[in-house]
């Protein structure tokens, strides 16, 4: 990570109506320093449950402190937060399957909103490198279940996923969707904590073994047990700068 600098990116906040969800989303988009006095087009990070990317209203503990990281780092990407459904809805939106306790399974719906109206909009309002190469989608716990189901159903638009401390424990059928997958044409960075749940580094190892058999170059993945780590936003905001710096290589390296 490069030293903190006092230039500094802007967060722009905006609202979209998700007919889909039934519902109108609060929008958190960050501009890297520099971008209004250039031409330069950036790839895009979609981010999951934007409230804790970038927003401090639900608790300080619980942010991830992403601007300030992104700042630290000389970001080169636009890293758009989306706002969650809340403790009603959050679970409905971000798993594509239903679990018999918790309910679930209308990912479909959020995907819908992001591929056809948000990352539109977010294309045709900044300069973004709209290809799914350039094009990463991100998220933890059921934000990484999704990430990962995501770049799976539409690699046609996601090109990459950060995929912290991923709930796959949802639902038996996200193995399925995979072992169904052929070819795995993205990168991936898994990242879970050794003092998770007891499953968590069990069905991490399970879901790695299908991917890494799925891709062309395993160095397509990164997997990084960090040892402490729990599954809370202090874990994943200390793990955030090393994510992006993997997820972004060919993209810094080019630019």
């Amino acid at each position: 990570m490069k030293a903190q600098t006092s230039e500094k990116g802007k967060v722009i906040e905006l609202h979209l109506d998700a007919p889909q969800l039934h519902a109108d989303k609060t929008i958190w988009v960050y501009l890297p320093y520099g971008y209004d006095k250039s031409d330069k087009h950036y790839p895009v990070i979609y981010m999951h449950d934007g409230q804790n990317v970038f927003d401090h209203a639900e608790s300080y503990k619980r942010e991830w402190h992403v601007e300030e990281k992104l700042n630290n780092l000389h970001s080169e990407a636009i890293v758009v937060g989306i706002e969650h459904g809340g403790s009603v809805h959050r679970i409905d939106e971000l798993t594509p399957y239903k679990n018999e306790a918790y309910g679930g399974g209308h990912a479909d719906d959020y995907l819908d909103f992001l591929i056809n109206m948000l990352k539109p909009h977010i294309d045709s309002t900044y300069r973004t490198m709209p290809e799914s190469e350039h094009t990463t989608i991100f998220g933890s716990s059921v934000g990484g279940l999704i990430s990962l189901y995501a770049l799976l159903k539409h690699p046609e638009v996601f090109g990459s996923a950060g995929v912290f401390s991923p709930s796959f424990w949802f639902s038996e059928e996200i193995y399925k969707l995979i072992q169904d997958t052929n070819t795995i044409s993205g990168r991936i960075y898994f990242m879970a904590g050794d003092h998770e749940s007891k499953d968590m580094l069990p069905d991490l190892d399970r879901m790695e073994k299908l991917v890494l058999e799925r891709v062309q170059d395993k160095e397509q993945v990164y997997k990084k047990i960090v040892r402490n780590g729990r599954h809370n936003e202090k874990s994943w905001r200390k793990q955030f700068a090393d994510a992006y710096l993997w997820l972004m290589q060919n993209e810094i390296s080019n630019s």
